[in-house]
């Protein structure tokens, strides 16, 4: 188990169940991550990750009531969430992303017919006009790619640029747990390698705490602190990366070796 000090987790996910209809999605998963660390989520397609991704930021709410409004499946979920202490496990999406809790989406998810800059001022809907500028300015000395296409569509950037275009547009929210939802998803690997060191330069500069979920753990292996390996929508695997590296059930599920 995670030998971390309680009292420094950032976020604490207790005995949680989510079930779309009868099937279940997250399996009894309790988890913590540490304030200021990068967390790993691993497992492979349907494992659960983006359905604890969306339980933990609240979006799962907002995808419930629209299931119930036109009469889809029934989501329902139990356990416990804790940020910084506190039980978020009622509260809106919106009062979570207020609180520093912002999820960048499997898929980027941007908005295709504005420009990079339009995508990047609408992330920053919760940052005053001070700190709008300021992180503007680092997400385009992290990714200098993005303020030459500034005034170019979303729709026609490139698979990575979209990706660098959605994590930019999450940091202008101002998170302070900033959920990367499968950032590498259909990126060339020179383009994984160049993220991958992007996420960890985040975190060093800003300090904001990451969790990120991937199937393919190779390219962000090497950056984080912990990490959890899912199965069938529980937690089968944890542990600091070293020792996960030393697992050869790990070694063979994730890396091919």
């Amino acid at each position: 188990m995670c030998p971390q000090n309680k009292n420094e987790f950032i976020l604490e996910v207790k005995d949680l169940i989510l079930f779309y209809e009868n099937a279940i999605a997250v399996n009894n998963i309790s988890l913590s991550c540490r304030e200021g660390q990068i967390t790993g989520i691993f497992g492979a397609n349907s494992a659960g990750k983006s359905s604890l991704m969306h339980t933990v930021s609240g979006i799962m709410m907002d995808m419930k009531k629209k299931e119930e409004r036109r009469g889809g499946e029934r989501i329902t979920w139990f356990g416990e969430i804790k940020y910084k202490g506190e039980d978020i496990t009622n509260l809106k999406p919106s009062e979570r992303a207020k609180k520093g809790i912002v999820l960048c989406p499997e898929r980027r998810q941007i908005f295709s017919e504005s420009t990079a800059l339009e995508n990047l001022r609408i992330g920053g809907y919760l940052a005053d006009k001070h700190q709008a500028k300021k992180t503007l300015d680092y997400v385009f000395s992290l990714f200098p790619e993005l303020q030459k296409l500034k005034s170019r569509e979303g729709g026609f950037l490139s698979g990575g640029e979209q990706q660098m275009l959605a994590i930019g547009r999450a940091l202008m929210a101002q998170p302070k747990l900033l959920l990367l939802d499968e950032p590498l998803l259909g990126l060339a690997p020179s383009v994984e390698s160049r993220l991958a060191q992007a996420i960890k330069e985040i975190n060093k500069q800003t300090k904001i705490t990451i969790v990120l979920s991937e199937q393919y753990a190779r390219p962000v292996f090497p950056i984080i602190d912990y990490g959890y390996v899912l199965e069938n929508g529980g937690i089968v695997l944890e542990g600091a990366a070293a020792e996960l590296m030393d697992n050869p059930d790990v070694l063979s599920a994730y890396f091919g070796m």
